[in-house]
This record gives structure tokens, sequence and C-alpha cells, in this order.
């Protein structure tokens, strides 16, 4: 493990591989123990980044009580940002699930210069979604509103058995068992921490709160770069939307198809993810 530090934010990182550069980030409740299957596929074609997000595993979590701009998708973007710039790479393959997606796409909204491609899995955009905010999708995504009560009640509910709650979730989006996440006890260790409980709930504050102004900011903006959209074709995203129909008009480029598997289908099934990535990043030059 390395890290790298601006502006008293902390980016905790590995790197694997040469070749063109991608960044690899991983969502909720999880670290980038996420893309250690992925990432060893990729490396032999690729500098590989894995990097924790701001609030997770083992990257900085701002106060308990911060200023929900410090866990704004922006704020995590430039984080991610600034690292690739500081390993030397301006441009650069950019690929996200869940959270990671949406630091991804934010990426690609605020420095498009930057992103060579972009691969966003299993999310729709947060204002689609939560403009769609059936009960079906509540019921499924139901840790969006509980974790974005006002502190401490969720975190003080999680505190309580974390491996619990945490585990609900990766068992709640599509036909996952514990046996299909071969990086649990990395997961555990670091949600176990009251420090990334308080910061992954931060980041549900500022997805309904912040991001939202972000968002409306950028309304009808279409990106250009090639993209990839993947989805877990029996997770709640797919039982839910059409997710390539959502994509289709912000994204000019755009490739999309099901992944097998639920939302966390790069745990589940590695190997189809990386079949799909390799060839994707590989058409494209930097």
């Amino acid at each position: 493990m390395a890290d790298f530090t601006q502006d008293g934010i902390t980016v905790a990182y590995d790197v694997a591989g040469e070749g063109p550069a991608v960044l690899l980030l991983h969502g909720f409740p999880q670290t980038r123990a996420l893309w250690t299957d992925v990432a060893s596929r990729l490396a032999a074609r690729f500098t590989v980044v894995t990097a924790d997000l701001r609030g997770y595993g083992a990257s900085s979590k701002p106060g308990a009580s911060p200023d929900l701009a410090e866990y704004s998708f922006r704020a995590m973007a430039a984080d991610q940002l600034a690292l690739m710039r500081h390993l030397g790479h301006d441009r650069f393959h950019l690929v996200g699930h869940d959270r990671g997606a949406r630091t991804a796409y934010r990426l690609a909204l605020d420095a498009p210069e930057a992103v060579a491609s972009l691969t966003l899995m299993d999310i729709l955009p947060t204002d689609a979604l939560l403009a769609a905010w059936t009960y079906p999708v509540s019921k499924a995504y139901f840790h969006w509103s509980f974790l974005a009560q006002p502190a401490p009640f969720p975190e003080r509910m999680i505190e309580a058995d974390p491996d619990h709650f945490y585990e609900a979730c990766l068992l709640g989006w599509g036909g996952a068992s514990l046996t299909d996440f071969p990086a649990l006890d990395t997961y555990r260790a670091a949600w176990r921490d009251p420090s990334t409980i308080a910061g992954m709930t931060n980041d549900y504050r500022a997805a309904v709160t912040i991001d939202q102004t972000h968002d409306a900011e950028d309304a009808g903006r279409t990106l250009d770069m090639p993209s990839l959209v993947l989805w877990g074709a029996q997770g709640a995203m797919a039982k839910n939307f059409d997710v390539a129909e959502v994509w289709r008009p912000r994204l000019s480029r755009m490739t999309a198809r099901a992944i097998p598997g639920g939302h966390f289908f790069i745990d589940q099934h590695p190997d189809a993810t990386a079949d799909a990535l390799e060839p994707f990043l590989g058409s494209i030059d930097l």
C-alpha cells in the first residue's frame, strides 16, 4: 500500500502493471480490495491504480460533523484526479462501481480532458435515481434514506453491530452470498472503524444535498468520451430500470451490457468483469 496527501486529505492506493493507466474506484461498503482479481488481469496490459475513496478504507475521513461539501462526489473526484496527476497520469481510463462510479461520473464532468474512457458499473445518475424513487426502489435501496439521517442516529445504530448491517447490504441487492466476497475480511476490518462508519454516512448525506446542487448545474450535459455501462443482470438496477436507456442521453459514445450476478458482480464474477473491460479499454488510445 502507498498513500498520497494533498490539502490534508490522504488517499490510500496500490499500483500494478505497466501500460496505459486505468483507475479503478470501489463503492459502498467496500474498499479498493474489491478489485484484486480484476486488477491482476488488467495489469498484464495496463498500469492499474486502485484507490480508497475519501471516507472509506485507509483514506482520510474528515471530522465527525464536517461540511458536507467535504464528502461530495466533486471532492472525492478531485482527490482521485490529484492522485493520478501525482502518479504522472494526466489522462487515463476511469472505471467505477457504485459510489466509485458516481465519483467517476463527476470526475468526467469536471475534468473531461483527463478521462480517456469512462466505465460506470451498476448505477443510474444520482438525480435520475432520486427522481424515480418509487416504493420498490426505496425498499431495495433503503440505506440511501437511512444513512442520510442526521448524525449520530445511523452511526449509533450501525456501531451496535456493523457486520450485521453491512453484510445485509452486501446480500440485499441481487442474489449474493457471503462466500461471493473473497475480500470480506478486509471489508469487515474497514467498516468496524467508527470513523469509516461516519465517513460512509456523510457520503450519503452529501449525495442527497450538495451533490444534487452540482447535478442540477450540469443538467443536460452529454459526455463525449468512449463509455461502457455495465450492470448486474440479477441486481436491483436491472429489475427496476432500463439502465442503458437512462444513460443514453448523457453518454454519446456508449456501449452497454449486463454482467451475470447482482449489484456486486465484480466480487461474484471477476473474470466476467475483466472480460468486459479488457477489450473495451484495449480499443482506446490514450
